[in-house]
């Protein structure tokens, strides 16, 4: 009998890939969306679990909107803190494993090269407060979740939907002749959906438990992904290197944030695809996706 996986926040860029690499290994998969389900009711949350008498619960929902979360952080704190209390006490209601996704904003980026799971965390504004949250009440109320860090994602399912991601807000700019100046001194490690999500169903066929990063593999400045985007999609626009005092935001953002995933290779999970190599599979997909709406 096919093993049983509920998908939330599977509408998202990391939902949908996690709904098709699951279903590809022929799990049983029920997906949850914004629309069909608000994780911050407890109720519900407990009830679909149940119902769906799932081996794994996926929670791939979040609220991200950095910025604006210092002006609504009760908001934030729901989504990505209570919401996750709630699931983990469904999981542990029924016996299923959580796999809950965090962020690299749970550290202030002051260390200078990439995290590792056992850094001090200090996260910087509302939204990182709010995630990291999320990872204590998994944690406590379970005894095994399965917590998995990742930074800045992007994946085909961002391209049709009105936030998108960076990838397509650069090409989105670009096509508009707007002058883009993006940050240099900010440093994350960009990680392309597709590839996340097959580490992920790794980790969980592998039965590894714990807290896992899984980064895009290497260290990039923003200014510097920016220039790759265009560079592999054939645009030249007037692109133009900042910094965090010219460019400021509501929220303070970590300066370094990268992620070593030299703990998920130890674990035997094979390394992340090349960056480059990511954004590239990311801009093929791109090109078969507006062909096949087109058609």
């Amino acid at each position: 009998m096919a093993r049983k996986a509920v998908i939330f926040g599977g509408g998202g860029q990391l939902g949908v890939e996690l709904c098709r690499e699951f279903e590809r290994r022929k799990w049983a998969v029920q997906r949850f969306d914004r629309v069909s389900l608000d994780i911050t009711d407890t109720r519900r949350v407990e009830d679909a679990v149940a119902g769906a008498d799932a081996d794994v619960v996926l929670n791939a929902a979040a609220y991200n909107q950095v910025d604006i979360a210092e002006q609504e952080p009760l908001a934030a704190f729901q989504a990505n803190a209570l919401a996750v209390r709630n699931l983990a006490m469904a999981c542990r209601q029924c016996g299923a494993q959580l796999v809950h996704y965090s962020t690299d904003y749970v550290f202030d980026g002051t260390k200078g090269s990439p995290y590792v799971e056992t850094d001090a965390t200090h996260p910087l504004g509302a939204y990182a407060v709010s995630k990291l949250a999320g990872e204590l009440y998994a944690q406590a109320y379970l005894t095994d979740p399965l917590i998995v860090r990742t930074s800045g994602v992007f994946g085909p399912g961002g391209m049709f939907t009105p936030r998108g991601n960076f990838v397509e807000v650069m090409l989105r700019m670009a096509r508009a002749n707007h002058p883009i100046r993006v940050v240099h001194d900010h440093i994350g490690s960009p990680t392309y959906a597709p590839a996340l999500a097959v580490r992920t169903a790794d980790l969980v066929e592998k039965n590894i438990r714990g807290l896992f990063h899984i980064g895009g593999g290497e260290p990039i400045s923003w200014y510097a992904y920016a220039k790759l985007i265009f560079e592999l999609a054939g645009f030249s626009p007037s692109l133009q290197p900042t910094d965090e005092r010219e460019y400021r935001t509501a929220a303070r953002r970590p300066k370094v944030s990268a992620l070593s995933n030299s703990k998920l290779e130890a674990a035997g999970i094979a390394p992340m695809p090349p960056f480059r190599e990511a954004v590239r599979d990311y801009l093929t997909a791109r090109q078969h996706a507006i062909a096949h709406r087109s058609a």
